[in-house]
């Protein structure tokens, strides 16, 4: 019987992110769930980046939320500034236990509890270079894809309908 597995059954999970960031995650999840974004989560970028969360809204606008989970984590994190050349608005979010204060004004504010988020300040429009758009907007919709089907593939579910 095996003990330890080397193999993640899942692959929407990549096992590099905090329960807190997790839950911080799920909430924003759901509330741009909500508000008819299309997310994704962990998208690497031209830039060599990750983004956290990238959400497409119903007018096409991109968005990325930076998650962090304390203040050490905001503290160490100075790529941040890099991802405005990736979206049309950035976000932070963060949980109930981490001072909000630490965010830049600058930048959105989601406030998560796992169960849900609340968009406690919005972030201010920067419009994406066409060129660059229409790249992310080709990232964006062959991850999901690729993600749709790695999905159907490790459960033997069929996610078509």
């Amino acid at each position: 019987m095996t003990i330890l597995s080397f193999t993640n059954n899942n692959p929407l999970i990549d096992g590099r992110q905090s329960e807190k960031a997790m839950l911080v995650r799920r909430g924003v999840q759901i509330l741009l769930n909500e508000m008819r974004h299309s997310v994704l989560p962990e998208l690497a970028l031209s830039s060599g980046r990750r983004a956290d969360l990238i959400s497409l809204s119903v007018k096409g606008e991109i968005w990325i939320i930076e998650i962090k989970s304390s203040i050490e984590d905001f503290r160490v994190d100075r790529k941040w500034p890099d991802y405005r050349l990736h979206c049309d608005r950035l976000f932070f979010a963060t949980h109930a236990g981490v001072p909000l204060e630490i965010f830049p004004e600058e930048c959105g504010l989601f406030l998560s509890d796992g169960y849900g988020a609340h968009m406690v300040r919005e972030a201010p429009e920067h419009k994406l270079a066409p060129a660059t758009r229409k790249s992310l907007m080709l990232d964006f919709s062959r991850t999901a894809a690729r993600r749709l089907m790695m999905a159907e593939w490790s459960t033997g579910t069929s996610y078509s309908d």
